[in-house]
């Protein structure tokens, strides 16, 4: 359902909320280093986020990333639009183009079965927030690596 770029950028996301200071950037290469994904492909999704202002940037020789909002502002959701879309949640999952809400237009076969659990993962990515996954991350001591 997510795509690496998307689990990639939510884990770099949570990273830098877990890792930088009100007035210091995360630098690239210790992000990529530790979250183990290459820092070329991880640069490009990090700068996608700071263009929709999820991240700030900095150049230079102590510049980085950091947030560009509050961590209680970026949820899951916020990143999954800018990097996949939103098509999962409003196109038909098999691909039938008639497929809808309304009864009268007769949807798909698989439309009562999972719009449900669509609608689920919407409430769950949109409620969700980067702080709410930093936290849960601290709270494991160390259990959970990102």
């Amino acid at each position: 359902m997510l795509s690496n770029t998307c689990k990639y950028a939510l884990r770099a996301t949570i990273y830098i909320a877990l890792n930088s200071k009100e007035n210091e950037k995360v630098g690239l290469k210790k992000i990529s280093d530790n979250l183990n994904i290459p820092a070329p492909f991880l640069g490009k999704i990090l700068q996608t986020l700071a263009k929709h202002k999820i991240l700030s940037s900095t150049k230079g020789p102590n510049g980085g990333f950091g947030l560009g909002k509050n961590s209680t502002e970026i949820t899951i959701m916020t990143i999954y639009e800018v990097i996949d879309g939103t098509d999962y949640f409003t196109d038909c999952l098999i691909g039938v183009q008639s497929c809808t809400d309304d009864p009268i237009n007769t949807p798909c076969p698989l439309h009562s079965k999972y719009s449900h659990i669509r609608d689920e993962v919407y409430k769950i990515f949109s409620t969700t927030s980067i702080l709410d996954l930093a936290g849960d991350i601290e709270a494991a001591e160390g259990v959970i690596n990102i």
